[in-house]
Protein backbone atom coordinates (compact mmCIF):
# COMPACT_ATOMS: atom_id res chain seq x y z
CA UNK A 1 0.00 0.00 0.00
CA UNK A 2 1.35 3.41 -0.81
CA UNK A 3 1.37 5.45 2.18
CA UNK A 4 2.53 9.35 3.20
CA UNK A 5 3.28 9.47 6.81
CA UNK A 6 3.97 12.89 8.01
CA UNK A 7 6.51 13.38 11.36
CA UNK A 8 4.54 16.11 13.30
CA UNK A 9 6.99 16.80 15.83
CA UNK A 10 7.01 20.48 14.95
CA UNK A 11 3.49 20.73 14.09
CA UNK A 12 2.27 21.56 10.91
CA UNK A 13 0.62 24.83 9.01
CA UNK A 14 -1.29 25.07 5.70
CA UNK A 15 1.90 26.74 3.97
CA UNK A 16 4.32 23.66 6.03
CA UNK A 17 2.22 20.94 4.44
CA UNK A 18 2.32 22.77 0.33
CA UNK A 19 5.79 22.09 0.84
CA UNK A 20 6.15 18.49 2.52
CA UNK A 21 3.72 17.77 -0.22
CA UNK A 22 5.61 19.10 -3.49
CA UNK A 23 8.58 17.92 -1.31
CA UNK A 24 7.32 14.18 -1.63
CA UNK A 25 6.60 13.83 -5.09
CA UNK A 26 3.70 16.88 -5.98
CA UNK A 27 3.71 19.08 -8.67
CA UNK A 28 3.33 22.42 -8.73
CA UNK A 29 0.88 22.04 -11.83
CA UNK A 30 -1.67 20.71 -10.02
CA UNK A 31 -2.57 23.96 -8.03
CA UNK A 32 -3.62 25.57 -11.25
CA UNK A 33 -7.47 25.89 -10.60
CA UNK A 34 -6.52 27.93 -7.43
CA UNK A 35 -4.13 30.44 -9.33
CA UNK A 36 -6.88 30.60 -12.42
CA UNK A 37 -9.61 31.42 -9.75
CA UNK A 38 -7.97 34.05 -7.43
CA UNK A 39 -5.52 36.41 -7.63
CA UNK A 40 -2.26 34.86 -5.93
CA UNK A 41 0.71 32.66 -6.97
CA UNK A 42 2.20 30.15 -5.44
CA UNK A 43 6.23 30.80 -4.91
CA UNK A 44 8.15 27.46 -4.39
CA UNK A 45 11.89 28.05 -3.28
CA UNK A 46 14.01 25.96 -0.79
CA UNK A 47 15.33 27.06 2.70
CA UNK A 48 17.86 26.12 4.74
CA UNK A 49 15.81 25.05 8.03
CA UNK A 50 18.97 23.99 10.62
CA UNK A 51 21.07 22.37 8.20
CA UNK A 52 18.01 20.39 6.17
CA UNK A 53 17.07 21.85 3.41
CA UNK A 54 13.52 22.11 3.09
CA UNK A 55 10.51 23.24 0.45
CA UNK A 56 9.42 27.20 1.81
CA UNK A 57 6.01 27.64 0.14
CA UNK A 58 4.60 30.97 -0.05
CA UNK A 59 1.45 32.23 -1.46
CA UNK A 60 2.14 35.61 -3.25
CA UNK A 61 -0.50 37.90 -4.23
CA UNK A 62 -0.52 38.81 -8.53
CA UNK A 63 -3.30 41.63 -8.56
CA UNK A 64 -2.08 43.88 -5.42
CA UNK A 65 -3.90 46.88 -6.56
CA UNK A 66 -7.55 44.66 -6.56
CA UNK A 67 -6.36 43.54 -3.10
CA UNK A 68 -8.74 44.88 -0.42
CA UNK A 69 -5.18 45.38 1.64
CA UNK A 70 -1.96 44.41 -0.15
CA UNK A 71 1.27 43.95 1.61
CA UNK A 72 3.66 46.10 -0.42
CA UNK A 73 6.80 46.44 2.27
CA UNK A 74 10.15 45.42 2.61
CA UNK A 75 11.40 43.58 5.92
CA UNK A 76 12.81 41.00 8.03
CA UNK A 77 8.70 39.31 7.87
CA UNK A 78 8.66 35.95 9.69
CA UNK A 79 5.57 33.84 8.68
CA UNK A 80 4.84 32.01 11.74
CA UNK A 81 3.55 28.92 9.95
CA UNK A 82 0.65 29.80 8.51
CA UNK A 83 -2.19 32.08 10.95
CA UNK A 84 -5.66 30.90 9.74
CA UNK A 85 -7.20 31.73 13.19
CA UNK A 86 -8.51 35.27 14.01
CA UNK A 87 -5.14 37.08 15.67
CA UNK A 88 -4.39 40.23 16.39
CA UNK A 89 -0.91 40.77 16.00
CA UNK A 90 1.82 43.30 15.95
CA UNK A 91 4.90 43.07 14.23
CA UNK A 92 7.99 45.08 15.34
CA UNK A 93 7.62 47.47 12.94
CA UNK A 94 4.39 48.98 12.01
CA UNK A 95 1.91 48.82 8.90
CA UNK A 96 -2.01 48.25 8.20
CA UNK A 97 -2.10 45.02 9.76
CA UNK A 98 -1.22 44.27 13.15
CA UNK A 99 0.87 40.89 13.74
CA UNK A 100 2.95 39.80 16.89
CA UNK A 101 6.36 37.85 16.13
CA UNK A 102 9.41 37.68 18.26
CA UNK A 103 10.83 35.91 15.47
CA UNK A 104 12.70 36.80 12.25
CA UNK A 105 12.25 35.43 9.06
CA UNK A 106 15.36 34.05 7.45
CA UNK A 107 15.71 36.36 4.32
CA UNK A 108 15.06 40.17 3.91
CA UNK A 109 13.17 40.85 0.75
CA UNK A 110 10.12 43.27 -1.08
CA UNK A 111 7.18 41.36 -1.85
CA UNK A 112 3.19 41.23 -1.92
CA UNK A 113 2.49 38.21 0.20
CA UNK A 114 -1.38 37.30 0.20
CA UNK A 115 -1.10 36.47 4.24
CA UNK A 116 -4.28 37.80 5.89
CA UNK A 117 -5.32 39.78 2.27
CA UNK A 118 -8.77 40.05 1.12
CA UNK A 119 -12.81 40.49 2.66
CA UNK A 120 -14.17 39.28 5.55
CA UNK A 121 -15.75 35.98 4.15
CA UNK A 122 -18.74 33.95 6.12
CA UNK A 123 -18.47 30.28 6.16
CA UNK A 124 -20.96 29.89 3.32
CA UNK A 125 -18.98 32.30 0.63
CA UNK A 126 -16.16 30.63 1.03
CA UNK A 127 -17.93 27.29 -0.41
CA UNK A 128 -18.88 29.52 -3.04
CA UNK A 129 -15.27 30.29 -3.78
CA UNK A 130 -14.38 26.79 -3.84
CA UNK A 131 -17.31 25.98 -6.14
CA UNK A 132 -16.42 28.21 -8.32
CA UNK A 133 -12.75 26.72 -8.82
CA UNK A 134 -14.91 23.69 -10.79
CA UNK A 135 -12.57 20.83 -9.33
CA UNK A 136 -13.22 17.61 -10.02
CA UNK A 137 -15.88 16.71 -7.24
CA UNK A 138 -13.76 14.41 -4.96
CA UNK A 139 -11.13 17.28 -4.49
CA UNK A 140 -14.10 20.12 -3.72
CA UNK A 141 -16.02 17.50 -1.24
CA UNK A 142 -12.54 17.31 0.48
CA UNK A 143 -11.70 21.38 0.38
CA UNK A 144 -15.16 22.15 1.72
CA UNK A 145 -15.21 19.28 4.68
CA UNK A 146 -12.01 20.75 5.64
CA UNK A 147 -13.68 24.20 5.98
CA UNK A 148 -16.18 22.71 7.41
CA UNK A 149 -14.01 21.42 10.42
CA UNK A 150 -12.27 25.32 10.54
CA UNK A 151 -16.43 26.56 10.20
CA UNK A 152 -17.64 24.39 12.78
CA UNK A 153 -14.52 25.34 15.35
CA UNK A 154 -15.02 28.85 14.95
CA UNK A 155 -18.22 28.62 15.37
CA UNK A 156 -17.89 26.54 18.54
CA UNK A 157 -15.66 28.81 19.87
CA UNK A 158 -17.56 32.15 18.77
CA UNK A 159 -20.77 30.55 19.91
CA UNK A 160 -22.61 31.07 16.42
CA UNK A 161 -24.19 28.92 13.39
CA UNK A 162 -22.28 27.82 11.47
CA UNK A 163 -23.90 29.36 8.48
CA UNK A 164 -23.61 32.64 10.33
CA UNK A 165 -20.03 32.10 11.06
CA UNK A 166 -17.51 34.82 9.81
CA UNK A 167 -13.91 33.74 8.94
CA UNK A 168 -11.20 36.23 9.76
CA UNK A 169 -7.71 34.99 8.30
CA UNK A 170 -9.32 31.64 7.65
CA UNK A 171 -11.12 33.45 4.50
CA UNK A 172 -8.32 35.38 3.56
CA UNK A 173 -6.93 34.10 -0.02
CA UNK A 174 -4.00 32.89 1.28
CA UNK A 175 -5.82 30.43 3.60
CA UNK A 176 -8.60 29.40 0.86
CA UNK A 177 -5.23 28.52 -1.48
CA UNK A 178 -3.41 26.63 1.60
CA UNK A 179 -6.52 24.56 2.23
CA UNK A 180 -7.34 24.28 -1.92
CA UNK A 181 -3.94 23.59 -2.60
CA UNK A 182 -3.36 20.77 -0.47
CA UNK A 183 -6.41 18.96 -1.43
CA UNK A 184 -5.36 19.12 -4.95
CA UNK A 185 -1.32 18.55 -3.89
CA UNK A 186 -2.61 15.01 -1.82
CA UNK A 187 -4.74 14.01 -4.96
CA UNK A 188 -1.75 14.60 -7.04
CA UNK A 189 0.55 12.99 -5.17
CA UNK A 190 -1.91 9.23 -5.53
CA UNK A 191 -1.55 8.10 -2.07
CA UNK A 192 -3.80 4.85 -0.84
CA UNK A 193 -3.43 6.26 2.95
CA UNK A 194 -2.00 8.99 5.25
CA UNK A 195 -0.74 8.78 8.48
CA UNK A 196 0.48 11.15 10.88
CA UNK A 197 2.74 10.49 14.09
CA UNK A 198 1.31 12.94 17.13
CA UNK A 199 1.38 16.68 16.34
CA UNK A 200 3.09 19.37 18.31
CA UNK A 201 1.75 22.35 19.31
CA UNK A 202 4.35 24.24 20.64
CA UNK A 203 3.27 26.48 24.50
CA UNK A 204 3.24 30.34 25.03
CA UNK A 205 0.68 32.22 24.61
CA UNK A 206 -0.98 33.88 21.06
CA UNK A 207 -2.19 37.10 21.12
CA UNK A 208 -6.22 36.97 19.19
CA UNK A 209 -8.66 39.40 18.94
CA UNK A 210 -10.32 38.43 22.10
CA UNK A 211 -7.60 38.31 24.28
CA UNK A 212 -4.37 36.31 24.69
CA UNK A 213 -4.67 32.69 25.19
CA UNK A 214 -2.61 29.67 25.67
CA UNK A 215 -1.11 27.44 23.04
CA UNK A 216 -2.72 25.24 21.29
CA UNK A 217 -5.34 27.92 20.73
CA UNK A 218 -9.47 27.07 21.54
CA UNK A 219 -10.38 26.51 17.29
CA UNK A 220 -6.68 24.32 17.26
CA UNK A 221 -8.25 22.21 20.73
CA UNK A 222 -11.69 21.81 19.05
CA UNK A 223 -10.19 20.76 15.43
CA UNK A 224 -7.96 18.00 17.26
CA UNK A 225 -10.85 16.72 19.47
CA UNK A 226 -12.47 15.98 15.83
CA UNK A 227 -9.35 13.96 14.66
CA UNK A 228 -7.93 10.85 15.27
CA UNK A 229 -4.23 11.88 15.77
CA UNK A 230 -2.96 13.12 19.05
CA UNK A 231 -0.72 15.90 20.06
CA UNK A 232 1.55 17.10 22.70
CA UNK A 233 2.94 20.01 24.38
CA UNK A 234 5.97 21.88 22.95
CA UNK A 235 8.77 21.18 21.87
CA UNK A 236 9.46 25.58 21.55
CA UNK A 237 7.42 28.46 23.08
CA UNK A 238 5.72 29.16 19.93
CA UNK A 239 2.49 28.66 18.30
CA UNK A 240 3.27 25.23 15.60
CA UNK A 241 0.07 23.48 14.85
CA UNK A 242 -2.11 26.24 13.10
CA UNK A 243 -6.30 25.68 12.40
CA UNK A 244 -5.48 25.44 9.03
CA UNK A 245 -2.59 23.04 9.28
CA UNK A 246 -5.15 21.32 11.88
CA UNK A 247 -7.97 21.03 9.54
CA UNK A 248 -6.02 20.02 7.10
CA UNK A 249 -4.41 16.70 8.72
CA UNK A 250 -7.48 15.97 10.62
CA UNK A 251 -9.58 15.36 7.65
CA UNK A 252 -7.06 13.79 5.48
CA UNK A 253 -4.32 12.01 8.22
CA UNK A 254 -5.02 9.04 10.66
CA UNK A 255 -2.80 8.83 13.48
CA UNK A 256 0.26 6.77 14.50
CA UNK A 257 2.09 6.85 17.14
CA UNK A 258 5.43 6.01 15.73
CA UNK A 259 6.42 6.30 11.78
CA UNK A 260 4.92 3.08 10.29
CA UNK A 261 6.69 0.42 8.65
CA UNK A 262 7.61 1.23 5.15
CA UNK A 263 9.48 0.72 2.01
CA UNK A 264 10.77 4.28 1.88
CA UNK A 265 10.51 5.16 -2.02
CA UNK A 266 10.60 9.03 -1.47
CA UNK A 267 11.06 11.87 1.68
CA UNK A 268 11.01 15.39 1.99
CA UNK A 269 10.61 18.70 4.25
CA UNK A 270 8.03 21.40 4.32
CA UNK A 271 9.54 24.37 5.37
CA UNK A 272 7.79 26.70 8.20
CA UNK A 273 8.29 30.44 8.91
CA UNK A 274 10.11 29.99 11.93
CA UNK A 275 13.73 29.34 12.84
CA UNK A 276 14.76 27.87 16.06
CA UNK A 277 18.12 27.75 17.67
CA UNK A 278 18.14 23.93 18.36
CA UNK A 279 15.15 23.22 16.58
CA UNK A 280 14.51 22.64 12.70
CA UNK A 281 11.13 23.74 11.67
CA UNK A 282 10.19 21.47 9.65
CA UNK A 283 7.90 19.11 8.49
CA UNK A 284 8.83 15.94 7.31
CA UNK A 285 6.85 13.46 4.52
CA UNK A 286 7.73 9.86 3.75
CA UNK A 287 6.23 8.34 0.80
CA UNK A 288 6.77 4.16 0.99
CA UNK A 289 5.04 1.25 0.68
CA UNK A 290 3.61 -0.44 3.28
CA UNK A 291 2.00 -3.96 4.11
CA UNK A 292 -0.76 -4.71 2.32
CA UNK A 293 -4.00 -3.14 4.09
CA UNK A 294 -7.63 -1.94 3.41
CA UNK A 295 -8.57 1.34 1.48
CA UNK A 296 -9.44 4.01 3.92
CA UNK A 297 -13.79 5.15 2.18
CA UNK A 298 -15.03 8.02 3.67
CA UNK A 299 -18.62 8.02 4.69
CA UNK A 300 -20.94 8.95 7.29
CA UNK A 301 -23.47 6.63 9.25
CA UNK A 302 -27.37 7.78 8.97
CA UNK A 303 -29.19 6.52 11.98
CA UNK A 304 -33.09 6.76 13.15
CA UNK A 305 -35.25 5.00 15.90
CA UNK A 306 -39.17 3.40 14.18
CA UNK A 307 -41.79 2.02 16.29
CA UNK A 308 -44.58 2.23 13.92
CA UNK A 309 -43.75 1.42 10.65
CA UNK A 310 -44.75 -1.95 9.04
CA UNK A 311 -42.87 -4.97 8.52
CA UNK A 312 -43.87 -4.76 4.70
CA UNK A 313 -42.38 -1.10 4.50
CA UNK A 314 -39.13 -2.44 6.60
CA UNK A 315 -38.53 -5.30 3.99
CA UNK A 316 -38.55 -2.64 1.13
CA UNK A 317 -36.00 -0.28 2.80
CA UNK A 318 -32.34 -2.00 1.77
CA UNK A 319 -34.06 -1.76 -2.17
CA UNK A 320 -35.31 1.69 -1.64
CA UNK A 321 -32.09 3.33 0.06
CA UNK A 322 -29.69 2.21 -2.32
CA UNK A 323 -31.84 3.18 -4.92
CA UNK A 324 -30.93 6.58 -3.70
CA UNK A 325 -27.01 5.83 -3.30
CA UNK A 326 -26.81 4.20 0.27
CA UNK A 327 -24.09 1.86 0.36
CA UNK A 328 -25.15 -0.89 3.41
CA UNK A 329 -28.69 -0.47 5.45
CA UNK A 330 -29.13 -2.55 8.42
CA UNK A 331 -32.08 -2.97 10.36
CA UNK A 332 -31.87 -3.80 14.32
CA UNK A 333 -34.67 -4.95 17.16
CA UNK A 334 -34.84 -2.55 19.69
CA UNK A 335 -36.81 -2.02 22.74
CA UNK A 336 -38.44 1.55 23.02
CA UNK A 337 -40.06 3.69 25.70
CA UNK A 338 -42.62 1.95 27.14
CA UNK A 339 -41.30 -1.22 26.68
CA UNK A 340 -42.30 -1.03 23.16
CA UNK A 341 -40.76 -3.63 20.24
CA UNK A 342 -38.73 -0.87 17.25
CA UNK A 343 -36.52 -1.21 14.85
CA UNK A 344 -32.85 0.94 14.74
CA UNK A 345 -32.04 1.78 11.04
CA UNK A 346 -28.02 2.28 10.44
CA UNK A 347 -27.19 3.54 6.56
CA UNK A 348 -23.95 4.04 5.32
CA UNK A 349 -23.67 6.51 2.98
CA UNK A 350 -20.90 8.64 1.13
CA UNK A 351 -20.41 12.43 2.19
CA UNK A 352 -21.73 13.83 -1.17
CA UNK A 353 -25.27 11.50 -0.48
CA UNK A 354 -26.22 11.53 3.23
CA UNK A 355 -29.05 14.77 2.05
CA UNK A 356 -30.68 12.68 -0.65
CA UNK A 357 -30.73 9.12 1.62
CA UNK A 358 -31.70 10.84 4.13
CA UNK A 359 -35.26 12.69 2.23
CA UNK A 360 -35.78 9.19 1.41
CA UNK A 361 -35.60 7.66 4.37
CA UNK A 362 -38.01 10.12 5.65
CA UNK A 363 -40.18 9.79 2.94
CA UNK A 364 -40.81 5.79 3.56
CA UNK A 365 -40.89 5.67 6.94
CA UNK A 366 -42.41 8.58 8.24
CA UNK A 367 -39.63 9.63 11.32
CA UNK A 368 -39.56 12.43 12.52
CA UNK A 369 -35.69 12.88 12.97
CA UNK A 370 -32.31 11.13 11.30
CA UNK A 371 -29.29 11.27 13.53
CA UNK A 372 -25.62 11.67 11.31
CA UNK A 373 -23.29 9.29 13.73
CA UNK A 374 -19.47 10.95 13.87
CA UNK A 375 -18.20 7.97 11.95
CA UNK A 376 -15.52 9.35 9.76
CA UNK A 377 -14.36 6.63 7.19
CA UNK A 378 -14.06 3.05 7.24
CA UNK A 379 -11.76 0.25 5.87
CA UNK A 380 -12.59 -1.38 3.26
CA UNK A 381 -11.11 -4.20 0.49
CA UNK A 382 -10.90 -3.65 -3.20
CA UNK A 383 -13.53 -5.81 -4.57
CA UNK A 384 -13.57 -7.05 -7.85
CA UNK A 385 -16.23 -9.82 -9.72
CA UNK A 386 -15.13 -12.68 -11.98
CA UNK A 387 -17.79 -14.90 -14.00
CA UNK A 388 -16.60 -18.65 -13.75
CA UNK A 389 -18.82 -21.49 -15.76
CA UNK A 390 -19.71 -24.45 -14.26
CA UNK A 391 -20.06 -27.83 -15.88
CA UNK A 392 -22.76 -29.63 -14.69
CA UNK A 393 -24.54 -32.78 -16.20
CA UNK A 394 -23.17 -31.81 -19.81
CA UNK A 395 -24.44 -28.05 -19.64
CA UNK A 396 -22.40 -24.83 -18.82
CA UNK A 397 -23.87 -22.32 -16.33
CA UNK A 398 -22.70 -19.13 -14.93
CA UNK A 399 -22.16 -17.83 -11.25
CA UNK A 400 -20.25 -14.62 -10.34
CA UNK A 401 -17.57 -14.72 -7.73
CA UNK A 402 -16.50 -11.66 -5.03
CA UNK A 403 -13.11 -11.49 -4.79
CA UNK A 404 -11.96 -9.27 -2.03
CA UNK A 405 -8.39 -7.89 -2.16
CA UNK A 406 -5.65 -6.01 0.30
CA UNK A 407 -3.94 -3.17 -1.49
CA UNK A 408 -0.80 -5.48 -2.43
CA UNK A 409 -3.55 -7.47 -4.15
CA UNK A 410 -3.34 -10.36 -2.05
CA UNK A 411 -6.76 -12.26 -2.26
CA UNK A 412 -8.07 -13.03 0.79
CA UNK A 413 -11.83 -13.53 0.49
CA UNK A 414 -13.86 -15.18 -2.34
CA UNK A 415 -17.38 -15.84 -2.14
CA UNK A 416 -19.88 -16.70 -4.76
CA UNK A 417 -22.90 -14.75 -5.42
CA UNK A 418 -26.07 -16.61 -3.96
CA UNK A 419 -28.71 -15.23 -6.47
CA UNK A 420 -26.68 -16.71 -8.96
CA UNK A 421 -26.06 -20.06 -7.50
CA UNK A 422 -29.50 -20.12 -6.47
CA UNK A 423 -30.82 -19.78 -10.30
CA UNK A 424 -28.10 -22.75 -11.18
CA UNK A 425 -29.03 -24.99 -8.37
CA UNK A 426 -32.85 -24.33 -9.33
CA UNK A 427 -32.30 -25.05 -12.45
CA UNK A 428 -30.08 -28.38 -11.92
CA UNK A 429 -31.59 -30.00 -9.31
CA UNK A 430 -27.99 -29.66 -7.26
CA UNK A 431 -27.80 -28.04 -3.33
CA UNK A 432 -27.29 -24.24 -3.29
CA UNK A 433 -24.54 -24.69 -1.21
CA UNK A 434 -22.96 -27.11 -3.68
CA UNK A 435 -22.78 -24.45 -6.35
CA UNK A 436 -21.67 -22.28 -4.38
CA UNK A 437 -18.52 -24.38 -3.06
CA UNK A 438 -17.82 -25.02 -6.76
CA UNK A 439 -18.23 -21.62 -7.98
CA UNK A 440 -15.43 -20.55 -5.34
CA UNK A 441 -13.04 -23.53 -5.93
CA UNK A 442 -13.31 -22.62 -9.99
CA UNK A 443 -11.67 -19.07 -8.75
CA UNK A 444 -8.02 -20.97 -7.07
CA UNK A 445 -8.16 -23.28 -10.46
Amino acid sequence: MKTLAFDGRMGASGDMILGALLAAGATTDALAPVVDTLDVDYDVDTEMKNGISATRVVVRLTDVNNSDHSHDHSHDHDHSHDHSHDHDHSHDHSHDHDHSHDHSHDHDHSHDHAEGSGPLRSYTEVLEIVESMELPAAIEQDAKAVFRLLGEAEASVHGTALDETHFHEVGADDAIADVVGACLLFDDLGVDQIVTTPLATGGGEASMSHGTYPVPTPAVTNIAAEAEWEVRGGPVGAELLTPTGAAILAYFADGNETLPTLRIDRSGYGAGGYDFPEHPNVLRSIVGQSRGGLVRDDIQVLETNLDDVTPEVLGGLHDTLTEAGARDVSILPVTMKKSRPGHLVKVIVKPEDAQRVAQRLAEETGTLGIRKTSVEHRFIAQREFETVSLKIDGDSYDVRVKLARDTDDNVYDVSAEYDDAAVVAAKTGRPTREILRRAENAIDQ
